[in-house]
């Protein structure tokens, strides 16, 4: 019976990812230089992809990355959980409303992890673009392939321990529609 009451090291090295994935997600530049909109919907999109970045590195390492990605998605999920109940959201919807957001996730992952396995910049931001309104996909999509390159590096060991998971912001690129 005591046993419920030990801390799990392992879980508080993933909950550590997710509290720096998380923190990437809310940089400022995203919703003020890429057009992700600063609403609830826009959040689980900006924590979507940073998630999907994260989740594929670590799906693609072998064995124990595939579990962490795996309790990663978990923490990810119990947290948005948290934060809709923080909202107001009643107990007799978060079901619900967590249902459609884990579809929409997988949904995200599905319809991003093609271009970012092809290199295919174009899709990537008809993606992007199709699922977060008013994106600046010129500004994201380049930061996305650089966040996934660096990432491409690490092992676990340095995912779980590194401070910085994502690229720095892609400088002063034009805006979505604008010529380069």
């Amino acid at each position: 019976m005591f046993g419920l009451f030990k801390k799990d090291p392992r879980r508080d090295i993933v909950l550590a990812l997710y509290k720096r994935v998380a923190d990437a997600s809310r940089a400022p530049w995203l919703y003020l230089d890429a057009g992700v909109p600063d609403s609830v919907e826009g959040r689980l999109e900006s924590l979507t992809v940073h998630a999907l970045l994260v989740m594929r590195r670590l799906k693609a390492l072998p064995e124990p990355a595939p579990d962490a990605a795996q309790e990663f998605i978990d923490v990810l999920f119990q947290h948005v959980d948290h934060g809709l109940r923080e909202l107001g959201v009643g107990d007799v919807v978060v079901p619900k409303r967590m249902k459609k957001i884990a579809q929409n996730f997988y949904g995200r992952v599905n319809a991003y992890a093609e271009p970012l396995d092809q290199g295919d910049r174009a899709a990537l931001a008809a993606a992007l673009e199709r699922n977060i309104p008013g994106v600046a996909s010129a500004r994201l999509v380049p930061y996305l392939a650089a966040s996934e390159s660096l990432l491409s590096g690490l092992s676990l060991d340095e995912i779980l321990n590194a401070t910085t998971l994502f690229a720095p912001p892609q400088g002063d690129l034009p805006a979505s529609g604008e010529p380069a």
